[in-house]
């Protein structure tokens, strides 16, 4: 039997990261991955998404080029052509990992992990069983997509991961399930001229962002997308035959050729046998860990989805690096507790630290500011009508900065800006007095420092009455 100083169970964005920093620290290392290298993020998800969402938005731009002065003929796209780019992303992409495992001296093994004790992992390959033994063991086996029962077992009803691998765009679409999956496939459907129904039982999407931004971005979903949203209800009598799926909302008959499934995710962790290791999962199926990691056994760690935390794939490679250099050194390491969240609709919204929403539940006061991009320069060059906004949330004593959330073009780059300033717990006058290149979206933070110290010179105050 070969033993190993550390095995990682999966080779998705917390796992693979695990294995290259603890071969880094010295301990030999094998990393076990029953699919691909990459899991669900770099394969059916994160990067597969944004392959598509980037070209919709290109075609989108083409559509509307009059508006800057620009002549197109004809526009049209390639739905299968589309499908072979992203393809071929995620083929790179995933050599990638598989060059950058190799060079770090990790043995990958194809196979599905599973414990026979804490420090003996049996890896059911295709060429049999493989018995190896564990010094320390990192799980990072993610989650998957949740099916409900109450779903029609048809080819018209799929997840995301089927929509991936489909070839051709449907023409009608029903949405269901208002998050940050659901909302991301509406709007890039939408903008290939979709016609797109979104149905969340909550009583608005997207629920983890303030209510100003989830205006701001249902209105343009709404009405520039056309997209149809329902929420406050599920959708009901539902039924799938032939190549059309129906169901029913707010009295409303949906008629659709294809009904995606977007409910949120269940930790992988059946497969792995963790009670033969001394674990056991919690009432939601996960695994827990403490901040550093560490699970109920000494000898393994948790990271990532399959914890219960934040379905953040930079998460998730954070807490494998810290998880990888817990289990190699003898110098604690917390898990970092400020991230963002990127989350690419259209407008694209980020988000990072507090919300308001977060604030008023734990009665703390605050103070907040905001700026329109379209009081900015740049956001008039690049847009007639440019939609957004960014807002600081801050300590009205001391000015720290305790949030900030971002709605508009580029916001998913603009928030790293914030979610450092965030970590470093820089205050609103450290940002005001930054100096922000000019015409660029990035002054919007600057500005919105401005504002909330009262002291805006690109927006007019309120006068106190």
């Amino acid at each position: 039997m070969e033993t190993f100083g550390v095995v990682v169970i999966g080779a998705g964005p917390g796992g693979y990261p695990a294995a290259i920093r603890a071969a880094q620290l010295g301990a030999s290392v094998a990393l076990v991955e029953k699919e691909s290298l990459g899991g669900t993020c770099l394969n059916w998800g994160c990067i597969p998404t944004k392959a598509l969402i980037h070209a919709a938005g290109v075609f989108a731009q083409m559509r509307s080029a009059a508006s800057l002065g620009l002549k197109v003929g004809k526009t049209s796209f390639d739905y299968a052509a589309m499908v072979e780019r992203k393809d071929q992303v995620v083929r790179t992409l995933r050599n990638g990992v598989k060059q950058l495992l190799a060079g770090n001296g990790v043995k990958v093994m194809e196979g599905t992990a599973s414990f026979e004790s804490r420090n003996r992992i049996v890896v059911n390959s295709k060429a049999g069983k493989i018995l190896i033994g564990a010094g320390k063991t990192i799980i990072a086996t993610g989650t998957t997509s949740s099916m409900p029962d109450f779903l029609p077992r048809h080819g018209r009803v799929v997840d995301s991961r089927a929509f991936l691998e489909l070839k051709s765009v449907p023409a009608r679409v029903i949405v269901l399930g208002g998050g940050i999956i659901g909302c991301e496939f509406a709007c890039l459907l939408a903008r290939l001229g979709v016609q797109v129904a979104v149905v969340e039982i909550l009583e608005d999407i997207l629920a983890v962002l303030d209510a100003d931004v989830r205006r701001e971005l249902r209105r343009h979903m709404e009405k520039t997308l056309g997209i149809r949203i329902y929420t406050g209800q599920g959708l009901e009598n539902i039924a799938a035959e032939g190549n059309t799926v129906r169901g029913t909302v707010a009295g409303d008959t949906l008629e659709a050729d294809l009904l995606l499934a977007a409910l949120g995710r269940k930790p992988v962790t059946k497969e792995l046998q963790i009670e033969k290791a001394g674990l056991r999962v919690n009432a939601q199926g996960c695994i827990e860990a403490d901040e550093y990691g560490r699970t109920q056994v000494a000898t393994i760690y948790a990271v990532g989805d399959v914890t219960g935390g934040p379905q953040l794939a930079h998460v998730a490679t954070s807490q494998g690096l810290v998880a990888a250099e817990n289990a190699c050194t003898r110098h604690l390491r917390r898990n970092e507790t400020c991230f963002p969240y990127c989350i690419f609709t259209s407008p694209e919204v980020g988000a990072a630290g507090l919300t308001e929403q977060e604030a008023g539940q734990k009665g703390l006061e605050i103070k907040t500011g905001r700026f329109n991009f379209a009081a900015l320069g740049k956001g008039q060059a690049i847009d007639d009508h440019p939609a957004g906004f960014v807002k600081w949330i801050a300590d009205p004593e001391t000015g720290q900065l305790l949030g900030a959330q971002a709605v508009g073009a580029h916001a998913t780059e603009l928030i790293a800006e914030a979610t450092t300033a965030i970590r470093a717990e820089l205050t609103v006058t450290d940002v005001a007095r930054t100096i922000h290149a000019h015409p660029t979206l990035a002054e919007a933070w600057m500005e919105s420092a401005h504002v909330l110290l009262g002291e805006a010179i690109h927006a007019v105050a309120r006068r106190a009455r």
